[in-house]
């Protein structure tokens, strides 16, 4: 897939709010801090598509982006240690899930994880929720050219193993690298491959 265009259209705190179309929709979700606006304007080729901040948790908002005019791309908010308060972390927590569980519209979340380390339990929990929940889901290991092709090879497969110790099969897995655009080209080619199917 080649991305022509990439274009804001909304941002909202409720899923009913959300644009009403026919298209499907791609959403990415992560903790703080885990590149998330990064890899999104690596993937559309577009550096200020998505807001880049030195302070985590600064998406506070579904952002809603249209591709080629066929597709939505949308922005969640992140979880876990984004520096707010136990009641905004809740109003964000009910915002996502609601919009995970109930915008027929959404294909697949794409749940980043940062290469560089151990699998959390934030990360395990929220992917254990997903699978309960039915909802599809791939996994995007961010920041591969902090490591070596090597050690990111055994990142991912020890983040495998843990999860094999609940699952019988695994969900798509990409590694990817919004600095040297490692992955740009297969994450795109498998939504196209959504679009098609």
């Amino acid at each position: 897939m080649i991305i022509k265009t990439a274009t804001f259209e909304i941002s909202n705190s409720d899923y009913k709010k959300c644009p009403t179309h026919q298209k499907i929709e791609i959403a990415f979700i992560g903790r703080s801090n885990v590149g998330k606006s990064s890899l999104i304007n690596m993937l559309t080729n577009h550096q200020k598509l998505a807001k880049i901040s030195g302070s985590p948790g600064k998406t506070q908002l579904i952002n809603h982006f249209l591709i080629n005019d066929t597709w939505y791309l949308v922005d969640l908010p992140g979880y876990g240690f984004a520096k707010v308060s136990i009641a905004m972390r809740k109003k964000f927590e009910e915002m996502i899930r609601s919009y995970i569980l109930k915008r027929k519209e959404l294909t697949m979340l794409f749940v980043l994880i940062d290469i560089r380390h151990d699998a959390q339990n934030v990360d395990l929990e929220f992917i254990q929720w997903l699978g309960e929940s039915g909802i599809p889901f791939g996994l995007i290991f961010t920041k591969s050219d902090k490591l070596s092709k090597a050690k990111a090879v055994q990142s991912v497969d020890r983040y495998k193993k843990e999860l094999l110790k609940a699952w019988e099969e695994l969900p798509p897995v990409f590694i990817s690298s919004s600095v040297d655009k490692t992955g740009h080209d297969t994450i795109l080619d498998f939504i196209d491959s959504l679009l098609i199917g």
